[in-house]
């Protein structure tokens, strides 16, 4: 199996195969609404902005796992992000990163990279970033803020 052949939801429902990004480099991120590291969305739209255009894209994946921190729909927490944060990114459809139901881009992510917790995603916003042949590069702990790896997300463009 191979990250491009995992398929994801988008906030609207829209499901799509991670196919389509291949030739870019990928920053995906598990995220929350309600986190103290919500924040990081500024970060992470302002790291979009600048990168885009060269083939970089950012995937968010709400999450509701850590401290109840993303209570609402998929399609929610995308408005909120949009309207708070101005993020103009891929927002996709609330899953779980860890445990049974994991889904399988997480699982898959997390077997490639692990972290601190081994296979396990400490909390919301931990990131993963991915070349532009689809393996995974680094994975970033929440607390390290996105615009600090903009060295490693060049490096890759």
């Amino acid at each position: 199996m191979h990250l491009y052949d995992i398929e994801v939801t988008k906030a609207d429902g829209t499901t799509y195969p991670l196919s389509d990004y291949k030739g870019q480099v990928l920053l995906i991120v598990n995220t929350a609404s309600e986190c103290g590291f919500t924040p990081q969305f500024e970060d992470l739209q302002a790291l979009y902005e600048s990168y885009h255009d060269q083939g970089f894209t950012i995937l968010g994946f709400p999450c509701n796992q850590f401290g109840k921190q993303e209570p609402g729909t998929g399609l929610e927490a995308e408005t909120n992000c949009k309207l708070n944060y101005g993020v103009t990114f891929p927002m996709h459809q609330k899953i779980d990163v860890n445990g049974d139901n994991a889904h399988p881009l997480f699982q898959y992510l997390k077997e490639h990279q692990t972290g601190m917790l081994g296979h396990q995603i400490k909390w919301n916003f931990t990131k993963f970033l991915v070349d532009r042949e689809g393996h995974i590069v680094k994975r970033f702990a929440p607390q390290k803020s996105p615009s600090s790896i903009s060295n490693k997300i060049e490096a890759l463009l």
